[in-house]
């Protein structure tokens, strides 16, 4: 089918883009749906409410459609969804009705459900439609089975004041919508250093209008379904559950997570620091939990006594610049000349491979995996013109599908050392991620510099890829 392709080409380059995309069309409103990689089992990545699209689970979609088929939608009212203009169209049952749809129309006929502030339609499909659901994922679900106050004011309240919550009122959004996206998404990433995803969220929530999202919102107590649903729904699951929950979330108290995982007899687990949408901010964390959930890694096949073995290295080398493949070399040969039984792997892309291969050195297989960074360099210089700084906050998909690329790669095969030139991914994922950090590891730049900080104050932040991804 011709899908529309105005809103990819303004957004920023993706790490995987889909081998399938359609409709689905139920009852006269349409839904877009991609579909990602093959074989099973097939995970589906349900859209949350119409806030915002499905590209919300672009740190999820590369890495899992590695391992299985992945299916995700947009929601009605978003993205490439039709936008029905009443307010029913918009309950819950109708979002999980679509998911439904979607199965259907990509001949699916079981899924692993994986939703972010669930509201209560995966527990309507995975209740009234047990067959077609294998089991469930809640990342900060909103869901309760005891009454809990929704909002801190009623939605049509008139207030003096626009502070915090104040800004979620009808009348506040008719004043300044674009004010109550900064504001929501701010809550919904309180960890330090968000302004790429915030930035991210606000654009995808301006691909749908504020006349949209006022037709199914009255206010959370008519966005999610009741206490006595829930408890009724939950009775009938019988599925295995995974519940995780950020302990600093924000949006969606850490309460509502530990009770849902109680009453579906499910497994919880909580991040530490972790505010409402971890699978954005701490994504390396959220993709292994969704891997070892959905289809656990097999175990390696070989392992070699460390004494038996030769010294081995795996070199990361950035295809940006073939400056730095020269430069790599010549470190390689002379690690060689310390290590005369030194193994050297490189895992790197065009045009950087095509400078090892004539140099006879050995390329990995997974780099074949990788996602094209210089690819994505030359989309962001149209015209000859290029913000360095912006294009590499904008790459932020394509490093962290690379840094899972390397973690699946040194979790199964065993390196003393890992040379990192220019590797960010490297840089910025170790260091939120630092258990991972499991050999010796050497990181390499051209410029490491001081940079004024946006907020304009008066002190300083170190430039490195801790800071150009946040």
């Amino acid at each position: 089918m011709d899908i529309s392709t105005t809103n990819r080409r303004r957004e920023q380059t993706r790490a995987r883009y889909p081998d399938e995309e359609d409709c689905a069309e139920r009852d006269g409103v349409k839904l877009y749906y991609e579909i990602y990689g093959a074989g099973e089992p097939t995970v589906l990545l349900m859209p949350t409410w119409e806030i915002v699209h499905s590209r919300f689970w672009k740190f999820q979609i590369p890495y899992l459609s590695r391992h299985c088929r992945v299916i995700t939608f947009d929601p009605r009212g978003n993205g490439r969804s039709d936008r029905p203009g009443d307010f029913d169209a918009y309950r819950r049952r109708e979002f999980a009705a679509d998911a439904l749809a979607v199965l259907d129309a990509a001949r699916i006929d079981r899924a692993i459900v994986v939703s972010w502030c669930d509201m209560g339609e995966s527990l309507i499909l995975a209740a009234e439609h047990p067959e077609r659901v294998a089991s469930l994922v809640f990342i900060a679900p909103s869901l309760s089975d005891r009454e809990v106050e929704h909002g801190v004011y009623p939605f049509d309240a008139e207030l003096d004041s626009d502070e915090g919550w104040a800004k979620e009122t009808r009348s506040y959004w008719l004043r300044d919508w674009p004010g109550y996206l900064q504001f929501f998404f701010a809550m919904c990433l309180t960890e330090p250093h968000s302004t790429k995803p915030i930035e991210d969220c606000v654009d995808w929530a301006m691909d749908t209008d504020m006349e949209t999202i006022l037709a199914g919102f009255r206010g959370w107590e008519t966005k999610i379904i009741g206490p006595a649903e829930v408890a009724e729904l939950g009775s009938r699951i019988h599925c295995p559950v995974l519940v995780i929950h950020g302990t600093d979330d924000a949006q969606v108290d850490l309460w509502r997570g530990e009770e849902l995982a109680r009453q579906l007899n499910g497994e919880l687990v909580l991040l530490e620091g972790s505010g409402h949408a971890p699978h954005v901010r701490d994504p390396v964390k959220i993709n292994l939990l969704l891997r070892d959930f959905v289809r656990p890694a097999p175990p390696p096949r070989r392992w070699v006594r460390g004494r038996s073995r030769s010294k081995r290295a795996l070199y990361i080398s950035s295809p940006i610049g073939l400056g730095h493949a020269r430069r790599d070399l010549a470190i390689a040969d002379e690690i060689r000349k310390m290590h005369p039984d030194v193994e050297i792997d490189w895992l790197a892309q065009h045009p950087v491979t095509r400078v090892l291969q004539a140099a006879g050195e050995r390329i990995h297989p997974a780099s074949a995996l990788l996602a094209n960074e210089s690819g994505h360099i030359e989309s962001e210089s149209a015209e000859h013109d290029l913000h360095c700084f912006q294009a590499i906050r904008r790459m932020d998909e394509i490093l962290l599908s690379n840094f899972m690329v390397f973690h699946d790669l040194v979790r199964d095969e065993a390196y003393d050392v890992w040379i990192g030139d220019e590797a960010w991914e490297l840089d910025y994922y170790l260091h939120e991620n630092p258990e991972q950090k499991q050999a010796a590891y050497v990181w390499l730049t051209d410029f490491v510099g001081w940079l004024p900080t946006p907020d304009g104050g008066d002190h300083e932040a170190f430039l490195t890829a801790d800071y150009t991804l946040r």
